[in-house]
Order: structure tokens, then C-alpha cells, then sequence
């Protein structure tokens, strides 16, 4: 049979980072290349007794849910929201299936085809993959190391009239930058003032290598003002385990309820036995005193990798180190085209991201995003190593 395709799904790009995934695997490959936390780390342990605890109750924990998500669970992470300047209750809050599919609902009901989204340049590649999905015409700010330069954002958004900004402000991916305090305010308020929701995308926020810092969100800045235009979500899958599958939605309770429909279309609920053990998890376990072990390795990770690049002393590469989350974005030798550089780099058994991934449009080609959680000690030394031969080698040969 010939099946014919719709072409918002055939023209979607396949996830470079996915496709790196498939290239490595069964081989004696060192991978930089995706988001996978330490898996020594995880809290095998507390997950093991919460799901315990769980399912002496009985099997309630198997029965359908609601689609907005397990009460209780809903309830605590407003109280962890609160802790952090986010005042919200309940009925403002959806759990999904990752923060990606959060992405994804938002889109939804915020979006038409045609419509014009505004991202960070670079930005997270797989919301990328949702805006082409839903033919929305994706156009990027100019950015730095200290976020969304306002005055390109106004320009962009007068011209433009986007439906929704869409930002990483706290250990972006795949740069590792932090928005500045005046480039957050500046962003809201040129939103606010235009009607622009914020769709504030914040995985890595608790991932921070000075445990004094505070990166006040853009959704707490926005209760000042209370305009409600920030929509903001984060997971579970960065501080306990990708494989639970949970994160959540905050934001003006109209969205939240368009969300749930959405949702209810899409998958009815999300694990409802994954998020009662997150509750359970959350009730016995420190998880803030575990996500202080995770930062504190992770940025040991970080520093070894950038000591082990300097000392590689590859000309003409350079990064800005990140303060927090889990990558390290770097600029290669002008002319170098990283696309090229990774089939050369795979051949000699490490891989990574290329940078060309997360432009909408016009993608810098020198530049390579580097994952540093995933692996440490003599795995990073030889993938390092890998990495610099692979650089001089095609260097030589361009």
C-alpha cells in the first residue's frame, strides 16, 4: 500500500541527537553528544521503596487518573514552586509527559499554521521540531551569552506580531547561558507590553554549580506585574530519572484548562503510577539535598572537561564556561563545518552534537554542543582525546 504521508509530519526534521544515538550504538563509542544525566546518580534506592510503598496500598496506582495529573503531586510542586517565587494552585498546573509534550500542548492551543514564533538563536532543537510540526514560521532573536538582546527582540516582534517567544533563560540549551537579570525584565516587559506569551522552558534550572546563585524565573518576575503571560515548565527527568516520564505546566488557569483538552485528545493522562511515585518519592526522600550531589558532580564534570580541552590546545576553538545544567557550547576553527567534523569524529569512536541542529534558519556551522554529565574519568580523557585528533585531522585535510 502507499501511504501518503501528511506533509506537517514529512517535513519535519529528524532529531540529530536521536539520529547520533542510533549512529553509536553497539560500537566503542564515546558519546558527548546527548542530554543523559549520570546514570550513577539516579536515586534507585528511594524510587524502588517510594514504588513500594506505592503499591502496598493496594492497586489503586494502576487505574486511570485525571488528565491534569495526580492531585497530590500537583499540590507538592506548588509548594516547591512557592519556594521559588512561583505562587500558584492546582487548577494552574497540568503534569505531562516531560516537559516536551508541555511544549507540544502549548503550541496547540496558542498557535495556527503560519503563525510566527520567536526563539533565542541557538535554541533547544527539539522545540524546533514541534514548531515546524505545527507550521508555525520560527524566527530568531539575536542572542549572547547574557540572553535575548532586547532591542533585536522589539524590532522582530513589531515586525513580526509573533504569538509566542519561546526561551531558555536559566542554563540554556545548547549554550549553558544564563539570561541576565536586565535582559529578563527587559524581555517580559517588550511581551507584556505587546501581547507576546512567554513559553519558559526551564529543565536545568536546579542544576547550578554555585548552590548561592538565584535565577529568579521569568514566570516569578512576572507576578509583579501580574499580566499571566508567562507559561512556564520543567521536569522531573534532569534531578531523579528520565525514564518517569514527568513534568508539568504552570500558568494562567484559561491555558491550563485548553492544555488539559488538548491533552485529553492526545493521551488522556500521563503516567498516573509514575507521578504517585514521584509523590511518594517526594514525601520520604531529600530530593533537594540529591540535587545538590548532582550539581556538585556535574560541575566537576564541567571543569575536568574544559581542563582536558585546554590542554588539547586546539587552535581556533573556543566556549564560554556554564554556571549550570548540562552542556558546553563551543565555537570551532572559522570555516570548519561541524556537520562534516562529526562523520570524522565518529570514525574515531566519539560523537556530539553539531551545532547547525538548533538554528531555525542560517545555522552557524562551526559550532558543536558537548555533553559533560554522561561520562567522567578516563571515559572523558579518551573521548576528549578522540575529539581533539578527529579536529586536527580534518583541519588538515579542509
Amino acid at each position: 500500500m502507499e501511504f501518503r504521508f501528511a506533509s506537517r509530519v514529512a517535513d519535519v526534521k529528524s532529531s540529530a541527537v536521536r539520529d547520533i544515538l542510533k549512529l553509536t550504538q553497539g560500537k566503542d563509542m564515546i558519546s558527548f553528544a546527548g542530554g543523559l544525566p549520570a546514570e550513577e546518580l539516579f536515586p534507585v534506592q528511594a524510587v524502588k521503596e517510594a514504588a513500594e510503598r506505592l503499591f502496598s496500598q493496594g492497586t489503586g496506582a494502576l487505574q486511570y487518573g485525571l488528565t491534569e495529573g495526580y492531585l497530590p503531586l500537583r499540590e507538592q510542586l506548588c509548594a516547591r514552586m512557592a519556594q521559588k517565587g512561583m505562587h500558584v494552585q492546582p487548577d494552574e498546573m497540568i503534569l505531562t509527559t516531560g516537559s516536551q509534550q508541555a511544549i507540544s500542548l502549548l503550541v496547540q492551543v496558542l498557535t495556527e499554521p503560519g503563525d510566527t514564533v520567536l526563539v533565542e538563536r541557538p535554541t533547544y532543537l527539539a522545540c524546533l521540531q514541534v514548531f515546524d510540526l505545527y507550521g508555525l514560521n520560527i524566527v530568531a532573536v539575536e542572542s549572547d551569552e547574557n540572553g535575548m538582546i532586547p532591542e533585536d527582540a522589539e524590532r522582530l516582534i513589531r515586525e513580526h506580531k509573533p504569538k509566542l517567544l519561546y526561551a531558555v533563560p536559566t542554563f540554556g540549551n545548547p549554550t549553558g547561558y544564563v539570561w541576565s537579570m536586565e535582559r529578563r525584565t527587559k524581555i517580559l516587559n517588550l511581551c507584556v507590553q505587546n501581547g507576546v506569551p512567554i513559553l519558559e522552558d526551564d529543565p536545568y534550572g536546579d542544576i547550578k554549580y554555585d548552590e548561592n546563585a538565584v535565577y529568579p524565573s521569568m514566570f516569578a518576575l512576572d507576578e509583579k506585574n501580574k499580566s499571566g503571560a508567562v507559561i512556564y515548565t520543567s521536569t522531573f527527568s534532569k534531578t531523579v530519572a528520565p525514564a518517569l516520564r514527568t513534568g508539568w505546566a504552570i500558568g494562567d488557569k484559561r491555558v491550563i484548562q485548553m492544555m488539559a483538552k488538548a491533552k485529553q485528545a492526545a493521551d488522556i493522562h500521563s503516567s498516573s503510577m509514575d507521578q504517585q511515585i514521584l509523590s511518594q518519592l517526594l514525601k520520604h526522600f531529600p530530593l533537594d539535598e540529591h540535587i545538590k550531589v548532582i550539581s556538585s558532580s556535574y560541575g566537576e564534570r564541567m571543569h575536568e572537561m574544559q581542563k582536558l580541552l585546554r590542554e588539547q590546545a586546539i587552535e581556533g576553538l573556543s566556549w564560554i564556561e556554564p554556571k549550570g545544567g548540562m552542556f558546553l557550547w563551543a565555537e570551532l576553527p572559522e570555516g570548519l563545518d561541524a556537520e562534516a567534523l562529526l562523520k570524522a569524529a565518529v570514525t574515531k569512536g566519539v560523537a556530539f552534537v553539531p551545532g547547525s541542529s538548533f538554528y531555525g534558519k542560517d545555522p552557524q556551522r562551526n559550532t558543536m554542543r558537548l555533553n559533560f554529565t554522561h561520562n567522567k574519568g578516563i571515559r572523558t580523557v579518551q573521548g576528549v582525546e578522540r575529539l581533539a585528533e578527529a579536529i586536527r585531522e580534518f583541519t588538515a585535510r579542509s
